[in-house]
Parts: C-alpha cells; structure tokens; sequence
C-alpha cells in the first residue's frame, strides 16, 4: 500500500543520474510505503517482488523480515542487513468526536508533527487525516512557548463522529506523515522514512549486481530487509540467528552535518557530508579485517569513502549480527542523511549508488579462505 503522491524526477535530462544504473522507481515505491516498526507489510511486499526479479530464493519468517538469497550453498553466508521500518504512530484512542489520539513508534521530535497530513493504513485502505492541535491564538503567552507533547496532539479525519471513525480505521492502525519522493537540485532526493528505505534498497541492489556478475561469488549472500529496527533492531537479532552467516554487513542512514546549527565540536568528532560518499564505520563494533577488506575496496575501484569512529555501540542491526550466536565479522555502511527523523530526510542518490557499488564489489572478494579473527 502506498501513498498516493507520485514522485517528482529530475527535469533536467542533462545532469548526473547513477540512479538510472540501478532503479529509482524501486527506490519511490520503498519510500511511499506505509510501513512503521510492526507494520511493514506494504514496503517489505515491494522489496520481495522486486528480489524475485533476480534472486535464486526469496522467503519470509514469522517476525517479517524478507530474505532474498543469490548463490544460495556457497561458502561463507554473508548477510546484507537493511531495515524497512520507519517512524510513525498508531491509534490508541477514538473520542466521541472522532478524534483519533496517537501513540509513537519510534523516535520523534513533538515540534516536527504539528500541522501535518498523515495517512493512516485503516482496514479498507489508506485514509487521510490531518494532525490538530489548538490555534497559537488561543494560547496562553506561556503555552506559545512550550512544544506541545505528543499526548496533546490528535488526527482529524473529517468525521464527526466515532461511528464514523471507526468506519475507516480502528485502534492499533499505523499512522505516518504524508511525505512523498520527490528530486530536488543535482541529484538530492527527499521524502519521509529514507531511515530506512535507502538501507532496504542498498542491500537489495547490490544482491542485484552480484547475481548478475560474470563471476558469481563464492559466498552465498543474503540481502535481508529486517523489521522493528526503530524499536530496538528486533528483526537484525532473529534474521541473523536463522542465517548463522560469518559476515554481516549493515546498512543505514548517518547525520550528514553539513548544514547550519551544529557546533565545531560536533563537527570535529565526525565531519560527514552529503554527497561525499557512502560512510563506514571504524570502531569495537566493526570487525577490523572487514573494514580494511572495505577501505581497500573502495580504494581499488576509486569509490569515495568517509569514515565515522564510534567508540560506544551503533543504534542499527550491526550490533545485533555481530552478536549473534558465536559472533560475526561486521561491518556498518551508512548513507549520508541531513534531517533525520524528519518528513524531509535528504540524501544523495550519487552516495546511494556509491554505496550499492561498494558492497557488491566487497562480497565477491570474500571466500571461505579469509580469516576474520581480528588479531
């Protein structure tokens, strides 16, 4: 189920596409989906039809995450991790009025969600509705200067009544805010849940190239687009369990920060920009022989690469791969993203594309050879 906003291409013919290598209409409907943490049907549905374009095997378990298997018997097993999930809400109340009242899924800013159009994914489909909250002209000098919380915002479906609600949607829908794809200048993009639809899309994408190498590759490898990621990577832990791989690759967004309002210091501690290429991550959460295998990838085939230390463990599904079972050589790929957590996440497609590249190139340099024991 999508939104049913189109989205919006590049009119000018003349500049740069990498997207055209790979397919930006794929990317769209991802992006359009309607899929919070729990709710991921629609987008993990686009993800399986596209993987069974070209994969040799692709399946689903009980907690929803979607396999997409190239190469299927060879050795090692390498798991490309992507989370499909997003931030958003479900309903958990419906008042005499028919105003429905919100509970989050995931991290949110309150001041982000006044005044936007959601779409709630109710029982018949997609139903809009609006987000309410009481006119700054009828505030109190001191309620003006207070962000109004979550518990006193409400959706308005333009009913009058819960009969009428209860029509169309019911307690426990999802509920997302209505931002569709769109290209902005060179080649940006933006929408709502590029957290994480780029990651879903990377992994997928660069299963696509490997799949159709000249050489297939010794591995077998494993794009998984895992769920729940946004309420503590549930989807990363029991993939990676069923799979048992050696090698784990997961891929997300990072804070590009390359945009005013951040500090010197912040700068100095990781300087990311959008458009510089894909970023890996160095630190005790990374297998080091990975992330050298990595670099020197990148480095071969003239990729450009940026790399963010993190001392402490990573908010995405590499913590959970490497933790799996008796451990796994991991590695965490990020895309470059200003305004996370935001109707408006902005990336690069040139990063995207970079980052596809890199990892197909990565995985069919790795056989059952290649010790991952860090030292």
């Amino acid at each position: 189920m999508t939104l049913s906003v189109k989205g919006n291409f590049n009119p000018n013919p003349e500049l740069s596409d990498p997207m055209k290598k790979t397919s930006e209409n794929f990317l769209i409907s991802l992006v359009n989906s309607i899929g919070p943490s729990g709710y991921e049907g629609p987008v993990a549905n686009v993800w399986r039809d596209e993987a069974k374009t070209f994969a040799s095997l692709v399946d689903r378990d009980a907690h929803g995450n979607t396999f997409a298997t190239v190469n299927p018997g060879g050795d090692p097993v390498i798991m490309l991790a992507g989370h499909c999930d997003e931030i958003g809400f479900l309903i958990t109340h419906i008042d005499k009025a028919g105003y429905c009242w919100l509970a989050p899924i995931g991290g949110w800013d309150p001041q982000i969600i006044q005044g936007q159009r959601v779409r709630v994914k109710g029982r018949s489909g997609v139903v809009p509705g609006v987000i309410g909250k009481k006119p700054i002209h009828l505030m109190s000098p001191d309620d003006r200067r207070t962000v109004v919380g979550l518990n006193e915002i409400w959706v308005d479906l333009g009913v009058e009544s819960r009969k009428e609600a209860e029509a169309l949607v019911a307690i426990g829908d999802p509920v997302v805010i209505a931002y569709a794809y769109e290209r902005l200048a060179g080649t940006r993009a933006v929408a709502r849940g590029m957290d994480n639809r780029v990651g879903a899309f990377v992994v997928l994408e660069a299963a696509r190239r490997v799949a159709k190498a000249a050489k297939p590759p010794s591995a077998s490898v494993v794009a998984v687009a895992t769920v729940q990621e946004e309420i503590g990577c549930r989807g990363a832990m029991t993939a990676a369990h069923r799979l048992r791989p050696q090698v784990g690759i997961a891929v997300d967004l990072t804070f590009g920060i390359d945009h005013p309002g951040l500090s010197d210091a912040m700068r100095q501690e990781n300087d990311i920009k959008v458009g510089k290429g894909p970023v890996i991550t160095r630190g005790p959460n990374i297998n080091p022989v990975l992330f050298d295998l990595i670099v020197d990838t990148a480095k071969q085939c003239k990729i450009p690469l940026q790399v963010n230390a993190e001392g402490r463990s990573t908010p995405t599904d590499a913590d959970p791969m490497q933790l799996s079972r008796a451990g796994v050589a991991t590695a965490l790929l990020s895309v470059p993203n200003r305004y996370m957590h935001s109707p408006c996440e902005l990336v690069d497609l040139k990063d995207i594309d970079a980052c596809v590249k890199l990892i197909a190139e990565t995985v069919v340099r790795i056989d059952r050879d290649l010790d991952f024991t860090p030292f």
